[in-house]
């Protein structure tokens, strides 16, 4: 086990050091506000990302990814705060998704705020979450995760049943 780190400390690093999505699939630059049960990052659209249409936009759905990379960051770091290591967890799901606008457009900087609403034992956990676009929000999730207390024999066991 490492030790406990401040928030401020965890606010210095780079977004690879939370979460283990990389290259193209690193969605979220970095965590602006981390706290026990909230956290905001943010998301820089690239226009010429391999989800770009033709106005070099991020298509809404996309923000569902952009939500769960949010909430992996969250869970990371609630746990390298008391010392401990950030663990893989799955997207379960939302039951309502609503995208305000179809794309985020090319150049946006987006804001992903992220309320946790439950955190059971078992490594279940829901989510509220919102994107913003400066003051215009873009779309609004529950989104739902679940990190198994073993990744490995969970994985293993989902495609053996």
């Amino acid at each position: 086990m490492n030790e406990a780190r401040s928030i401020d400390e965890l606010l210095q690093l780079p977004i690879e050091a939370i979460i283990p999505h990389r290259g193209t699939m690193l969605l979220i630059d970095a965590v602006e506000t981390f706290g026990a049960d909230t956290l905001s990052a943010r998301a820089s659209v690239q226009a010429d990302a391999w989800y770009a249409d033709a106005q070099g936009a991020m298509p809404a759905w996309i923000g569902i990814e952009l939500m769960a990379q949010s909430i992996a960051a969250h869970i990371a770091l609630l746990a390298m705060r008391g010392g401990g290591e950030a663990r893989p967890g799955v997207l379960l799901g939302s039951r309502s998704y609503k995208a305000l606008q179809p794309s985020f457009a090319g150049g946006a900087r987006l804001r992903i705020h992220a309320s946790e609403l439950l955190r059971s034992e078992e490594g279940h956990g829901a989510y509220e979450c919102t994107i913003h676009d400066g003051d215009v929000c873009c779309a609004e999730a529950v989104i739902k995760v679940f990190q198994p207390p073993n990744f490995q024999s969970f994985i293993e066991g989902s495609f053996s049943s």
